[in-house]
This record gives structure tokens, sequence and C-alpha cells, in this order.
């Protein structure tokens, strides 16, 4: 088996992912990006979620604030100016960041392709993962049957399921079937009359659903799908939550299987049912699926300190918190719609370093989704905006470790000002 050494390996091409190589590589580190897809953004690209959430703070007044600066500030503006994003979009106090999910993943590439210390490499996974000693990893990688072997001295997971510490066996948590936040399936649709961009086109659509659904000529699973314009002429994005069924397990192949199945099929649904029962929608098409559904939660990392909900609404200042968390929990136990809780005031919560470091591991670092939090928080560090910040600052953090011998969160703090 081939051998390669490089001083950081980041699993996993998400939000986290893109963000924790390139600081680390910009700290000087030979970084490697390895991603199973064949281009980067991870949610945002291969599952369509085509909205940045948690860039910007909660706001009463109008008026956006970013959360994090650093390199989430950075990619977004670099997402607006390539035209990939109008800019910040209002929803009630929350502002999130319209995207085309093609767009991003060309901005991730060229964000990358400028780091002389950086090599991406797609259409590749962890099959095995083990520390060979205080500060050496071995990564056993396979691309389409080849497979190579890669030394690193740090490895940091930002696969979104805890894959690579996993595979590790470092700690671990999940929560039952039934209290796994819900999956999301997002399509895209052509042929959309602009008229039902409109508020009076989306209560004709509203009610138009909900008598399909009534009269049996549309499935039950299709109840509660959300449209939204892409920002391209006659686009839109269908937003389906998904039960993922009594048995549901995002870590499973029969029940992913089952739920990529599922998706398509309550999609292909909609297509037919529109088209047949609201005048003006005879011409819409499927015209965009996922590579994959939208998983939500699945394994969380046990870390040196477990955020929790509580301290994410009370905004608790950790003496070595390195990230805000600026997105309420929303919580989707249910495919019925989201349960919003809001922090105290207009302050966000805050993320400690010793949630992105396992309880018993240096030279290993986790950010995104999979970082340590219970269930509750998890609701809202999840998103992208945050996931961004959260993988800098793993990125800081392992490039830091190596160099200078130590984690220090206000040089973190200092990467994010």
């Amino acid at each position: 088996m081939r051998t390669e050494d490089f001083e950081v390996l980041v699993i996993g091409g998400g939000t986290a992912g893109i963000a924790a190589a390139i600081m680390a590589s910009r700290m000087g580190c030979q970084t490697l990006l390895v991603e199973r897809q064949g281009y980067l953004g991870g949610m945002a690209t291969a599952a369509l979620v085509h909205s940045l959430c948690g860039l910007y703070r909660i706001r009463t007044e109008p008026g956006v604030e970013y959360a994090n600066h650093g390199f989430p500030r950075e990619f977004a503006e670099a997402l607006q100016r390539s035209g990939a994003s109008p800019g910040p979009v209002r929803m009630g106090r929350l502002d999130v960041l319209p995207h085309i999910p093609s767009g991003l993943a060309r901005v991730a590439d060229q964000l990358c392709q400028a780091e002389a210390a950086l090599t991406v490499w797609f259409h590749t996974e962890v099959f095995a993962l083990n520390a060979t000693g205080a500060a050496s990893w071995e990564a056993d990688l396979i691309c389409r049957g080849t497979p190579v072997r890669i030394r690193a001295q740090a490895v940091i997971d930002t696969s979104g399921d805890g894959s690579a510490a996993a595979l590790a066996g470092l700690p671990v948590e999940t929560v039952p079937s039934h209290r796994f936040q819900r999956p999301a399936y997002i399509a895209g649709f052509q042929g959309w009359p602009e008229f039902f961009f409109s508020e009076a086109g989306r209560l004709q659509l509203a009610h138009a659903m909900v008598r399909a659904i009534r009269d049996g000529v549309l499935v039950r699973g299709a109840t509660g799908a959300q449209f939204r314009g892409s920002g391209r002429p006659g686009e839109a994005f269908c937003t389906i939550d998904l039960s993922g069924g009594a048995d549901y397990d995002p870590h499973d192949m029969a029940c992913l299987t089952r739920l990529e199945m599922e998706g398509r099929a309550i999609a292909e649904d909609l297509v037919r049912c529109l088209r047949a029962s609201v005048p003006g929608l005879e011409s819409i098409y499927l015209s965009q699926i996922p590579s994959r559904a939208g998983i939500r939660e699945s394994r969380r990392v046990v870390t040196r300190q477990m955020l929790t909900g509580d301290e994410l609404l009370a905004g608790t200042r950790f003496p070595d918190r390195i990230a805000a968390a600026a997105w309420p929990m929303e919580s989707r136990e249910t495919a019925t719609g989201p349960k919003w809780r809001f922090p105290e005031g207009d302050e966000p919560g805050w993320i400690p370093l010793g949630a992105l470091r396992p309880v018993g591991w240096d030279h290993f670092f986790v950010a995104g989704r999979c970082l340590g939090a219970t269930h509750e928080a998890q609701a809202s560090i999840r998103v992208m905006g945050t996931c961004l910040a959260t993988g800098a600052a793993a990125g800081v953090s392992a490039a830091g470790q190596l160099t200078d011998g130590e984690v220090s969160a206000a040089s973190v703090l200092a990467s994010l000002a």
C-alpha cells in the first residue's frame, strides 16, 4: 500500500472541513482534506441545503451583524462576490445567506486551490484510523478500490457523523431512534411561474397541497413541504422533512437506502400532484435531486466539555470560548416542522474549546455537527455558519498544537476576530 505523510488530516469536506483545512494550511501545516463526494460543501451541496444559517447574530432590529468574523465572514463574502449568493435575507429575528449549491462548490474549490500547503482528495473515504503514538496517526483511505495509507500528526473529524472518531475507537454518543432530529430531503423544481413566489401564490399552493393530502391524491409524507425560490428564473427548492420510520438509524445502510428512495418518491409524487391540481404548475418538473438526504443528527463525540442547551440559551461565556453560536435551538424530532427555543435577549451562545477535544486524546479535534454537545445543544450548533466557525477553530487549534506545543483559545479567537 502506498504511504504518504501530512501534518494535519481533515476528514470530511463540508463547511467545517473546508474551514479547518484552510486555517491549518494557512498556519503552515501540510494538510490533507478528504471528501467522499466529487465536490466540497457537504450539506450545502450534496444535500442541496441552500441557505447558510448561523452566520449572523440574532437581532430584534433589522441589519446583519456577523456572529464570527475571520474565515466564516471571508467565506460568506466570497460567495456574494462570485454571484453564488445574493446576500443575506431576513426571516423574523434571523438572517440567513441563501446560495446556489453549485456556486458554493466552486467557491470552495477556489479557496482551497489558493493554499499552497493544502491538498484535497475527492472520491476518498477513510476505512481505518489508528493512533500510533502521542502525535502520530495512521489512516487507511480508499478511492475506488485504490488504497493509500496516510501518516499524520493530527486529525480533525469534520465528517458530520463522527465517522473518524468511531473508527478510532473514541467515545461517541447517540440518542434513541425516536429522538433523532428528523432528516430532510431537498429537491430542485423548474418551470415555476413567478406568481408562486408571491404571498398569494404560496397560499394557493399550500391550500392545494392540504386538499390533495386530504383527498388521498398526495402522500402524507409531503405534509409540511416548503418551497423557496433559488433566485434563478423559474427555479425553486422544495424541502421535505422525512419521518425516517420508527427504527430510524442514520448510521445504518438499509435505513439510509430507504430514506433516499422515500425522498425521491415523495418529490416525484409532488410534481405529479401539483401538475394535475394547481393551475399554472402544469409544466413544472424535477430538475435536481440531492446526492444524499440531509442528516441533521447522528453521532456526537464525547469531549472534555459537553456543551448543553441551557448553557447556550444563557449565553454562558466560557473562559476558553472559541466561537459564537448564533442560531436558536431548532428541534425537529418529528417531521411536522421545527420547535424553536431562542437565547435570552439577542446575545449569542458560546462554544468552548473543550467541546472540540475528545476525552483522553491530544492531536485529535472535532468540529461541525458532531462536536461535543448534548442533543439539545446540537440542535443549534449543527448549522453551517456555526460549522464554519468551529471548523476554523479546530484548524487553528490543531496547527497551534503542532507548531507551539499547546492549544490556545486566545489564538483561536484572534483568528476569528
